[in-house]
């Protein structure tokens, strides 16, 4: 087993954790009982994480990354529209 397949299995674990979230903020566009101020520091953080990713040129990050900040913008512009 390669240390990136590591990093694939982590990446696939934490970006899936984001999932029924997004799906739950999208099916019923409610959001009151999301934080605006974490998701908004968590954005910025997935963003720098793509970032350091890119730099670094690590797939199991970038393709993570990616995904994840899909879906906690979706979440952070739904909290931001449904407020």
């Amino acid at each position: 087993m390669t240390i990136e397949l590591f990093g694939y299995i982590a990446a696939f674990c934490t970006t899936l954790a984001f999932v029924p979230q997004a799906a739950k903020t999208i099916k019923e566009k409610q959001t009151k009982d999301i934080s605006l101020a974490m998701y908004v520091i968590f954005t910025i953080g997935i963003a720098f994480w793509l970032v350091y990713g890119l730099l670094i040129n690590s797939m199991p990050i970038i393709a993570a990354n990616i995904v994840t900040l899909l879906l906690a913008g979706t979440i952070l512009i739904m909290k931001i529209k449904y407020k």
